[in-house]
C-alpha cells in the first residue's frame, strides 16, 4: 500500500517541480506554508488516511471521466450504515452545496428560523436572494434554546436549523431534548440537524438524528467528509432527508457534477476506516484540552466543547485583535463572530500548531492588556 510519505513525495511534488519555481512553493500552494500554525478553520490535519491516499492516486489516473461507480459504491455505503433508501440521500461538494440549495428551496417557501448563534453560511445565498433569517435568543451559556425555538415556529416558518455540536460555541443539545423537539417541529415544518462533528463526540450514534428519517419526520442531517475524516479540499458530503424533502433540495441543484472522482474514491476509502477515525479524534481531543488548559491558565472561560475547536470568553479582549496579534507570530485563528468581539475560536490542528498557540497565548495577552 503506498503511504502518505511516497506518495506525497513521489506524486505531488514531481509533478509539479516544472511548473514552480521551488518545492516549497508548492507545500504553500496546497497547504498552510512552513512554520505556519493553522487553526482557523477546524480542518483534520491528520487526513487524507494512507488509504484514503492510495485511493485519490487511483482515481487521478482515471481522472477525465466523471465520478461514475464510485459514488454508486460511495452510496451503498451511506444507505446499509443508516438503513435507508436511495431517495433519501443527496450529495454534494462538501454539505454546503446541499445545505445552500435546502435554504434556497425553504426561503422561497416561507422563513427561515435558527438559534442567535450558529454557523449560518449556508443560509446567506438564501438571504441574498430575498430570504429571511429569523434569530431566535441563546440561553445563558450560549446554548440552543430549544423551546424557545419551538415557540417561535409560526405557519409562515418553513425550515428551522440547528448544528449540533454548534459552531462556534461546539456545544451539543441533550440527545432526548433535541429528539422531542425533531419530532414536534417537524410536525409544523421541515428541521434541519448539521451534523458535521458529530463523529468526534462521546456517543456519535446515539447523538445523531439519522433514526428520525427513517421514522417518517419531516427531519434533514447533513453529514461531509470534511471533519474527522479530514478530507476538506475534496469536498464530498450528504444530506438524509424524506424523499420529497430530497427531491426538492436536488431541484435547486445541479446534480452530482459538483463532486470529484478523487474525493468520492478518498470518502470510500475513508468510510469505515475506524482505525484512522480513533487516531484521529484522539489527536484532536489531546489538542482541544491543550487549548482548553492554555485559556484556563489566563482566567478565560471556555463554552464546553464536543467538538474539533473550542469557543473562548476573551473577557475584555477583542478576538479582532488577538487574531491579528497571533498571526504576527505564525498563529491562525478566527477573529469575531457576527457581533461576540470577545470570543474567539481556536480549532484543535496538529499538536505541534497548537503548542505555538499555546506558547504564544501568555506573550499576545501581556501585550493585549498593556
Amino acid at each position: 500500500m503506498l503511504n502518505r510519505r511516497a506518495f506525497l513525495g513521489a506524486s505531488a511534488m514531481a509533478g509539479l517541480s516544472g511548473l514552480l519555481p521551488a518545492a516549497g512553493a508548492a507545500a504553500n500552494l496546497y497547504g498552510p506554508a512552513a512554520g505556519i500554525a493553522k487553526l482557523d478553520a477546524n480542518e483534520n490535519p491528520y487526513g487524507p488516511s494512507s488509504a484514503a491516499l492510495e485511493a485519490i492516486q487511483h482515481a487521478a489516473a482515471q481522472g477525465a471521466y466523471y465520478v461514475g461507480p464510485g459514488l454508486e459504491r460511495l452510496s451503498a455505503m451511506i444507505l446499509e450504515r443508516f438503513s435507508l433508501a436511495p431517495e433519501n440521500l443527496t450529495f454534494s461538494a462538501g454539505s454546503s452545496g446541499s445545505l445552500s440549495d435546502l435554504a434556497r428551496a425553504k426561503a422561497a417557501e416561507g422563513k427561515i428560523l435558527g438559534p442567535d448563534l450558529f454557523w449560518d453560511t449556508t443560509t446567506r445565498l438564501a438571504l441574498r436572494q430575498g430570504g429571511e433569517l429569523v434569530r431566535v435568543a441563546k440561553t445563558e451559556d450560549l446554548g440552543v434554546d430549544l423551546e424557545a425555538l419551538y415557540a417561535a415556529i409560526t405557519p409562515e416558518v418553513s425550515l428551522v436549523q440547528i448544528c449540533n455540536p454548534n459552531n462556534p460555541t461546539g456545544m451539543l443539545l441533550d440527545h432526548e431534548a433535541l429528539r422531542d423537539f425533531c419530532i414536534r417541529a417537524s410536525k409544523k415544518c421541515t428541521v434541519l440537524v448539521d451534523e458535521a462533528y458529530n463523529e468526534i463526540t462521546d456517543d456519535p450514534d446515539g447523538n445523531s438524528m439519522i433514526p428520525l428519517i427513517a421514522q417518517g419526520h419531516d427531519v434533514v442531517v447533513a453529514r461531509t467528509f470534511s471533519k474527522i475524516y479530514g478530507l476538506a479540499g475534496l469536498r464530498v458530503g450528504y444530506l438524509l432527508s424524506q424523499p420529497d424533502t430530497g427531491q426538492l433540495i436536488r431541484s435547486y441543484g445541479i446534480g452530482n457534477y459538483t463532486l470529484n472522482k478523487a474525493g468520492v474514491a478518498a470518502a470510500v476509502a475513508s468510510f469505515d476506516d475506524e482505525v484512522f477515525m480513533r487516531f484521529s479524534r484522539e489527536k484532536i481531543l489531546q489538542g482541544r484540552e491543550m487549548i482548553i488548559d492554555a485559556a484556563q491558565q489566563h482566567g478565560f472561560k471556555v463554552a464546553p466543547s464536543q467538538t474539533s475547536f473550542v469557543f473562548i470568553d476573551l473577557g475584555e479582549l477583542n478576538a479582532n485583535a488577538m487574531r491579528a496579534a497571533m498571526a504576527q507570530r505564525g498563529v491562525l485563528i478566527r477573529g469575531i463572530y457576527q457581533d461576540y468581539t470577545g470570543w474567539s475560536r481556536v480549532s484543535a490542528g496538529l499538536l505541534e500548531a497548537v503548542e505555538k498557540y499555546c506558547q504564544a497565548l501568555p506573550e499576545v495577552v501581556a501585550e493585549l492588556r498593556a
